[in-house]
């Protein structure tokens, strides 16, 4: 745990990125993870706290801020790693409003393919504070308060395992409020998708633009509290891990090799737009929709949306290798029920 408060934030403010997002200077690793214990020990006036975060904001941080900022929050939090290989989904912890949130069932379905998943969150985060996993979860009877313990244990009992913020990260958990009053997106909402609480190696995450894809995986690679081997970015609906419908981008990285391509989903099968996932009521609708499509019992374009989204966490864990072989095997196991008893592995796990 950093200690090191040379650099206070007001003077980072005055000497080094306080001076607008044209001429603002960049911190340094230490810098950058110092400013971020004293984020998070509370030790900064409220009005300093806020100057430096919409400051980090307009001046957009660099993957050695951003890695700083992490590692100050991995540092303090309490990682649980399971006995098996998962794929880490990091999604934006503020949350969808109007489109199904569909990495439940995704999960399931890779978990089925024998490629673990973990997924992360809190309880309405800003600048959204929509609904998260948490609260889809929630919907399905399934509980979430769980140590870290008992979420690595959920994961490699049923394949899926999720974490909760407040208990392996609770220093960050508890600057919510100062994160709320802000009203605005800062570099924590970034991070924390990155803070990996399993210590997983594969790492799958979203962006709206490949610009900011990059950014998370240089991030990565510039941790110095965990070693990730091969990362999958890809354009999320609503900024979520749940890919866009139509033309989109995947970004990879894997053994120091970076690479984009461009899709169009209804060639896998999701011939869909946007507001053919919307849906009421997210956690409440997205809980139903799961059920269904995983019993078999929806056969529509939510069903070809899961499909694909386990496919690409299929590809991810290195469960098939194209995403088009990961696809094929996410339909077989949509038809033969293996998801669905892996959903209800979950709610029927006891902590």
């Amino acid at each position: 745990m950093s200690q090191d408060h040379e650099w206070p934030l007001r003077r980072l403010l005055t000497d080094v990125m306080g001076s607008g997002p044209k001429s603002a200077a960049d911190m340094d690793y230490e810098q950058a993870r110092g400013a971020m214990a004293q984020v998070l020990d509370g030790v900064a006036d409220p009005t300093t706290l806020g100057a430096f975060l919409l400051a980090s904001r307009w001046k957009t941080n660099t993957p050695e801020e951003l890695a700083g900022f992490l590692d100050e929050i991995r540092d303090r939090a309490t990682i649980a790693e399971p006995s098996v290989e998962p794929v880490d989904c990091g999604a934006n912890y503020d949350g969808k409003r109007e489109t199904a949130l569909l990495g439940v069932a995704a999960g399931a379905v890779a978990a089925a393919a024998n490629v673990p998943v973990v997924v992360h969150a809190a309880d309405r985060v800003p600048a959204k504070s929509a609904d998260a996993y948490t609260h889809v979860f929630q919907a399905l009877g399934v509980e979430t308060d769980l140590a870290p313990a008992e979420s690595a244990r959920m994961v490699e009992e049923t394949g899926v395992g999720f974490y909760s913020q407040p208990r392996f990260a609770s220093d960050l958990h508890a600057i919510l409020d100062r994160r709320e009053a802000m009203g605005v997106r800062t570099p924590i909402n970034t991070v924390e998708t990155l803070v990996n609480p399993a210590n997983a190696s594969t790492h799958l995450g979203s962006f709206y633009h490949l610009s900011y894809g990059k950014r998370v995986i240089e991030t990565l690679q510039a941790s110095r509290t965990q070693t990730v081997d091969r990362v999958l970015m890809l354009q999320g609906l609503e900024g979520y891990d749940d890919v866009r419908p139509g033309h989109t981008t995947i970004a990879e990285w894997q053994d120091s090799e970076f690479e984009e391509s461009a899709i169009e989903t209804a060639g896998f099968g999701m011939d869909l737009s946007r507001e053919d996932l919307q849906v009421e009521d997210v956690p409440v609708d997205t809980a139903a929709i799961t059920e269904d499509v995983l019993a078999g019992d929806r056969t529509d374009g939510f069903a070809d949306a899961v499909a694909l989204n386990g496919a690409l966490r299929i590809y991810a864990g290195g469960g098939a290798g194209t995403i088009e072989a990961a696809l094929e095997l996410a339909r077989g196991i949509l038809l033969d029920g293996s998801a669905r008893s892996v959903l209800e592995a979950v709610r029927g796990f006891d902590p």
